[in-house]
């Protein structure tokens, strides 16, 4: 093993880290899927007992059936009196069951699933009688009905839109109705009551053309089909034995080349998904393959079966040289070729078929199976006794893996050719047709043994193959249910897969199929990009399994665009980003999230971090100090302290001061307070605290000499106190001492004696000074005390102004009479009218009402 012996066992598991990553994560198990090669190459027709075994010879090609699915529906009756259509490139399926109505309460029930047949969507149809269900390039379901409306429902069941087909096909109704894609989009073919054709060929942006006439046709035509040539779509029409090509001007009759003359009538057709290729069968049984300008055959077989099939379709990879088409009847599924012999099938179920781009997808009640021609690669590596250079490789790294020294051989004969990098090509392109994961493995460790042996080879191919790899297994998982192959794949473009996955709400794996080299941010926007116009998208959930995908930036670029912050933070604070969360919760108004935050941070972050945080943040910093000072009394000191927040530490001193019931504490956190106010240079604030340290002190005092309860009052309280226990020397020396303005003890004063009803005492202390109140204030408070005797003695006291209404309080109209005329005011003349009754002295009042005539002249 000498060419073997260069390369270890370990340089060569270095050369193949992207194969093992295919079975990572979920991506690459194949759930319900298995492959059968069902046909292959010989040089004579052979027929056995037709099976999944069957071989037999179709001009130098093999086809296969590969079962994608075993269906998780559950129908009953299979697609029997079902109208199913089914989205290319391995889209959704739906199925309007119970069109028959078996009693007239009974609804159709219109139902969507994925290929794999696990269900999106279930509602009852409630509008007209349906003709068509089709399936637009976006996945949008298409309900064509008899009067000619198109109802537009998404993935999920949602009404979208409708539209109508115009008047005419209203009016004389839908007959048959084709569905079909083309390069301007998804088109609508209408055949109507009228027998006349009419098209849109853009469904959103609908321009109906209707065709001309068919000469002759006096029924429904036999078979009909939507062709695209030269970027106009045109009608191909049967009616019987002739065929006609309608366009937006004329009627052509046109006849197939070289068509077995013994048709009379064109029974079925179909056109390949590319268009370019054209096959017919007859009531004679033969089927005509051609180009679709019926310009060139390409094939005639006789199938010897003269029922009209059901369905056609035609299966044909890309860039094959070889014709074929499958055709269905009931129970029976023929594949015909260039040669004279055709590959059955027995169908056990009803059964659709579905043309892809290089295949045709059979789809019944129990499963899903891709019938297709075996791609150039894996026929050359799998078929027996092939010596291509793929399958040398192949069994070379088999042989290495046993550790035989045959390894070396194979190995030579291929270098000795100049075909290892032919043979490490071949086996990476037969990787990427094969669906099952273990068979692509195999494969591609055999490409990457091969490699190792070459200096130059290129790995773009091998690395691009592994990519995709992962992403189709990832997508044809039976709970994702999109059986994409890798032409399909392709064809479609990562972009318009990502797109559909996003569609689905598919999100973490929309993110996770995203191969491109792209920053984080530019993802991030693609996706709301998408996501634009979906209702209830929760960002939050797609964040959440970026970061558990080890993608904690794109996670944060998602959460931008999710709306609820309550949806953002916590997912924040899970990636350990606490200063981006509190930001958040702060942006958000909510006080209760900034709360829910802080909590976490103050048990996730040590004291000092923790602070820091929050002196960054204003809002929450606030926030907490409010907790605190319900809560934690200690911690708010420590925030101040932190902070060098003196004014707000002299604050906490003074209220921790009022908790306390020893008073020498008390003063000793007033003092506190006061130093801290003069360190904030707050004279005001700390002169007033030293007043209240000194008021306790004196409070202190008398309540130990007179033994009233004192300490803790407010000052004015105090005074009020003293002067009702009759303390008035000790309330003057408050006065004095705390310089109380002189008008406010004069009130403090009058009120006390006042409500103590030492009358002779108030007397006293009106005639002591005069009031800086006035005088007014003692008649109000005599009167208010039910003592108008004493009221009297101070109504002469009363300034000229406020003489009317001190005699009105004491219930001298006579003497606010005189005081009112005497200074010819017409306000207080009417005061003292209105207080006069029926009683009052008649000529009072005519005195009063002239010496209110004179005031008003004036």
């Amino acid at each position: 093993m000498q060419l073997c012996a260069d390369r270890s066992a370990a340089d060569l598991k270095q050369c193949m880290p992207d194969i093992c990553a295919l079975s990572k994560s979920g991506i690459g198990n194949s759930v319900m899927r298995k492959e059968t090669t069902v046909t292959g190459k010989c040089t004579e027709t052979k027929e056995n007992d037709y099976g999944d075994g069957d071989r037999v010879e179709i001009v130098e090609r093999w086809i296969r059936k590969i079962e994608l699915y075993e269906m998780g529906w559950n129908l009953k009756d299979g697609l029997r009196e079902c109208l199913v259509a089914a989205a290319p490139y391995g889209g959704p399926i739906a199925l309007l069951k119970g069109r028959i109505r078996r009693s007239p309460s009974a609804r159709p029930q219109l139902e969507i699933y994925s290929s794999s047949g696990l269900p999106l969507a279930s509602f009852p149809w409630k509008s007209g009688v349906v003709k068509q269900l089709g399936w637009t390039v976006t996945d949008d379901l298409l309900c064509v009905q008899e009067d000619g409306t198109v109802l537009v429902y998404d993935l999920f069941g949602g009404f979208k839109r409708h539209f109508s087909m115009g008047n005419e096909v209203s009016q004389s109704q839908v007959l048959d109705t084709k569905i079909f894609h083309s390069p301007y989009g998804t088109g609508v073919a209408i055949l109507t009551g009228a027998l006349r054709f009419t098209l849109a060929t853009n469904i959103d942006d609908i321009k109906l053309r209707r065709l001309p006439e068919v000469p002759g046709l006096q029924g429904a035509p036999s078979c009909w089909a939507v062709l695209t040539q030269d970027r106009q779509c045109k009608v191909l029409v049967a009616n019987e034995s002739q065929l006609f090509i309608l366009d937006n001007t004329a009627c052509t009759p046109v006849t197939p080349p070289g068509l077995s003359p013994e048709a009379s009538s064109i029974v079925q057709m179909c056109v390949s998904f590319s268009y370019k290729y054209l096959a017919l069968i007859t009531d004679s049984g033969h089927v005509w393959m051609g180009t679709s300008n019926l310009k060139e055959k390409l094939s005639e077989v006789d199938t010897k079966i003269k029922t009209p099939p059901k369905q056609m379709a035609w299966c044909r990879r890309p860039k094959s040289q070889q014709p074929s088409a499958v055709v269905m009847w009931d129970g029976l599924l023929l594949v015909v070729g260039e040669s004279k012999e055709t590959i059955k099938y027995h169908l056990d179920d009803e059964s659709i078929l579905v043309p892809e781009l290089d295949g045709v997808r059979i789809i019944s009640g129990t499963h899903h199976e891709l019938l297709q021609e075996v791609p150039g690669a894996c026929e050359e590596i799998f078929k027996i006794a092939s010596m291509a250079p793929g399958a040398l490789l192949l069994e070379a790294h088999k042989e290495y893996e046993k550790e035989s020294q045959k390894a070396d051989e194979y190995l030579r004969e291929i270098k000795e050719q100049s075909l290892l990098s032919e043979a490490v090509r071949q086996c990476v392109e037969a990787a990427g047709h094969e669906h099952e994961p273990e068979t692509q493995k195999t494969l591609l460790r055999a490409a990457s043994f091969g490699k190792c042996f070459l200096s130059n080879f290129p790995p773009e191919q091998f690395v691009s193959m592994c990519r995709d790899l992962r992403v189709l297994n990832a997508v044809r998982d039976y709970t994702v249910g999109i059986p994409l192959t890798h032409t399909q794949f392709k064809q479609m473009t990562l972009q318009v897969l990502i797109d559909r996955l996003v569609y689905r709400k598919l999100y973490p794996l929309a993110i996770e199929v995203q191969q491109k080299e792209e920053s984080d941010e530019v993802i991030a926007k693609a996706v709301s990009v998408k996501l634009a116009d979906a209702a209830g998208i929760s960002y939050s959930e797609i964040a959440t399994k970026a970061y558990e995908s080890g993608r904690t930036e794109l996670a944060i670029k998602l959460l931008e665009f999710e709306p609820r912050s309550g949806e953002q933070v916590p997912l924040l604070l899970k990636m350990k980003k606490s200063p981006l969360a509190l930001s958040k919760a702060i942006e958000s108004g909510d006080t209760d999230l900034v709360y829910t935050v802080v909590m976490y941070l103050k048990n996730e972050l040590n004291r000092g971090d923790f602070f820091m945080m929050l002196r960054n943040q204003p809002v929450a910093l606030s926030l907490y100090r409010q907790f605190c000072k319900h809560q934690e009394q200690d911690t708010l000191k420590d925030l101040f302290n932190q902070d060098d927040d003196h004014e707000e530490l002299g604050n906490f001193y003074v209220k921790a001061s009022y908790k306390e019931k020893r008073l020498e504490a008390r003063i000793a956190l007033l003092q506190s307070a006061v130093d801290e106010y003069y360190k904030a240079k707050n004279e005001f604030s700390a002169k007033a605290t030293e007043d209240e340290m000194r008021l306790l002190r004196f409070q202190r005092k008398l309540e130990e000499e007179k033994g009233e309860p004192l300490v803790g009052f407010p000052l004015h309280e105090t005074m009020t106190m003293l002067l009702s226990v009759g303390l008035h020397k000790h309330a003057e020396q408050l006065y004095k001492d705390f310089r109380v303005p002189d008008k406010r003890f004069w009130w403090l004063k009058l009120k006390a004696l006042a409500e103590k009803e030492d009358w002779e005492e108030l007397e006293k202390f009106a005639k002591s000074k005069k009031s800086p109140i006035g005088y007014l204030p003692f008649v109000e408070v005599c009167i208010k005390h039910h003592n108008k005797y004493e009221a009297k003695k101070y109504v002469s006291k009363v300034t000229p102004e406020q003489k009317v209404k001190a005699h009105l309080a004491v219930g001298d109209v006579e003497g606010a009479a005189e005081a009112a005329i005497e200074r010819r005011s017409e306000s207080e003349i009417s005061t003292v009218l209105s207080r006069c009754s029926s009683t009052t002295d008649h000529l009072l009042v005519e005195r009063l009402n002239r010496a209110k005539a004179t005031a008003a002249k004036k």
